[in-house]
């Protein structure tokens, strides 16, 4: 079936080529009466090019806007973006962004969901960070679509499964603890441990802390990032972390956990330098999350006030926290059964 006219032609070029066929469409005539052509773009086969200038004409857009690659397409997005959330969650942005690196490249009007569920696929990580890449999918097909890039949004095709709802989180037992407690002053750093334990902070928040945010004389911390509930709130010194908290204090660096230049640790040097090799020493298999779910699971097998631990915590609801956070080992659950 013959195209109607204005409809726009495809062909194949002359040569060897990557891409032979070119989709293209008259846009007008100059002042000789020649013809001026825009081109859509070159395509390794013949249907491909048939449906790039389909597309075209369902949706025409500039030249411009058709070759836009998805990391332009994040590059503008996150411009407006980022001024408005948590360094936290810019972290999170940055993190999952880094994981299309396959797609980086590729125009975005070219991206269909065969492309994002690939990544999905491949990249081996758990459902937290599955909806994350989708939640990216999301926001930039959102972006894309407001500013005519693209006229249809692909991302809600991506299917990142179901959440089995389990943790591969492990409290520290007791006799972890203890370990801890006892290479506190020979291992640099462990003290950072025990005091995560004891606070419930994340390392993310934890390596932001500065030494004008604790107040000693009350005994309190504040801190705190990721949500509304978890910002700048109040935590308590617990008293088996008072004497590391004012060691550190009265270093007198910028930070609670300094490097001997005054500059805080980022996560990636403070997880891999330090963090899992403390671990690998002491024989352990803890992740840094371990240690905010090993407060969350002390408070709880002691039996204190739920809305405590929530405040402390940082979570918009206990029932939250509760979900995720508490785990009350086989040891706790025959001592409670044993006292009926």
């Amino acid at each position: 079936m013959k195209n109607p006219n204005g409809y726009g032609t495809v062909y194949k070029l002359s040569g060897k080529r990557r891409k032979p066929f070119i989709a293209r469409k008259t846009i007008g005539w100059d002042a000789n009466g020649k013809q001026l052509y825009q081109t859509i773009g070159y395509y390794e086969k013949r249907d491909k090019a048939m449906q790039a200038l389909a597309e075209y004409n369902a949706n025409p857009y500039s030249v411009e806007v058709s070759t836009i690659t998805f990391s332009e397409v994040f590059d503008k997005w996150k411009d407006g973006k980022f001024e408005t959330i948590s360094k936290s969650n810019i972290n999170g942005y940055n993190a999952s962004f880094k994981t299309c690196a396959s797609i980086h490249d590729m125009k975005f009007v070219e991206i269909r969901p065969t492309h994002m569920q690939d990544i999905i696929r491949k990249c081996g990580k758990g459902y937290g960070t599955l909806r994350k890449l989708k939640v990216l999918f999301n926001q930039l097909y959102k972006y894309a679509m407001a500013n005519d890039i693209v006229s249809k949004d692909y991302s809600k095709y991506i299917d990142i499964g179901k959440d089995s709802g389990k943790t591969s989180r492990k409290p520290f037992t007791a006799k972890e603890i203890n370990k801890l407690f006892k290479v506190k002053d020979s291992i640099d750093l462990a003290d950072t441990i025990l005091i995560m334990i004891y606070t419930g902070l994340r390392v993310g928040e934890l390596i932001i802390i500065k030494n004008t945010d604790i107040d000693l004389s009350k005994r309190i911390i504040k801190g705190g990032i990721k949500t509304e509930a978890g910002k700048d709130r109040i935590i308590p010194i617990n008293d088996k972390i008072y004497d590391m908290v004012t060691n550190r204090v009265e270093q007198g660096y910028e930070y609670l956990v300094s490097k001997p230049d005054n500059k805080p640790y980022k996560y990636d040097n403070y997880y891999r330098d330090n963090f899992k090799p403390i671990m690998e020493q002491l024989g352990f298999k803890h992740k840094p999350h371990d240690c905010r779910h090993t407060f969350a699971t002390l408070m709880a097998n002691a039996g204190a006030d739920t809305i405590a631990t929530q405040k402390i915590i940082g979570h918009a609801s206990y029932q939250t926290t509760a979900n995720i956070y508490t785990h009350k080992d086989v040891e706790e659950l025959q001592k409670a059964i044993n006292m009926i």
